[in-house]
């Protein structure tokens, strides 16, 4: 059994006797070769495309363009109608995201953590927030009062906004916080892992994980 497998079989065996607390609510680039980036922040948008926001000048409708296509993550659900306490375990090595409800696994998906520098924190965490049209509060882009970006994928921790300009998060959607700025979300995901650190997961499977998941719902994330 790997090490992966055991992790996983002792949090479902906790997660069926987890008492879980009523509380109901409903970015960044991969690096590129040699460590570089090839495009800016990275999310969905409103129709399920990737998009990415690297034209300084361009306007906001002419700003978000497809991406260089990525592998067709892989993922699956089969838990409506399932009833059972929710609880969910993230495994950066593997790359994944599982889905229980009693105990049982009813969804599992591939992911995208946080690229180095930046890495996903491990440990014992639950969901805190619940927000089904999050915008970051720390990346995005500064953009002018016309709607054109002047400058893109800026961090507003180290990254200085030129006059005239406003910031404009990055949009997040189906996010799920589990401490402090990380949190799980529909997002772009490029085979590796590339966000600030937060869980990017394929908009379809970020849907489920969103509707079947409430405040309060543990989260296991395992190295």
């Amino acid at each position: 059994m790997t090490k992966s497998e055991i992790h996983s079989a002792i949090f479902r065996a906790a997660a069926a006797g987890i008492a879980i607390f009523s509380l109901a609510a409903c970015a960044s680039a991969p690096p590129g070769p040699g460590g570089g980036r090839d495009y800016s922040t990275a999310y969905l948008g409103p129709n399920g495309e990737i998009l990415y926001t690297s034209v300084p000048g361009a306007s906001k409708k002419r700003r978000a363009e497809v991406l260089k296509p990525a592998p067709e993550p892989q993922w699956n659900w089969f838990g409506d109608g399932v009833s059972g306490a929710p609880a969910i375990m993230i495994s950066v090595g593997a790359q994944t995201a599982t889905f229980y409800k009693g105990g049982v696994e009813v969804g599992r998906t591939q992911i995208s953590t946080g690229r180095e520098g930046f890495l996903t924190p491990t440990g014992s965490f639950s969901v805190i927030e619940k927000s089904p049209e999050h915008l970051s509060t720390l990346y995005g882009d500064y953009v002018d009062k016309s709607g054109e970006v002047v400058v893109s994928n800026v961090s507003v921790q180290t990254d200085k906004r030129p006059p005239g300009t406003h910031f404009e998060g990055a949009p997040m959607p189906c996010f799920l916080r589990i401490t402090g700025p990380v949190g799980m979300h529909a997002g772009y995901l490029p085979g590796f892992p590339a966000s600030h650190g937060c869980i990017r997961l394929p908009k379809e499977a970020a849907l489920r994980f969103y509707e079947n998941a409430r405040v309060g719902t543990p989260v296991r994330i395992v190295p």
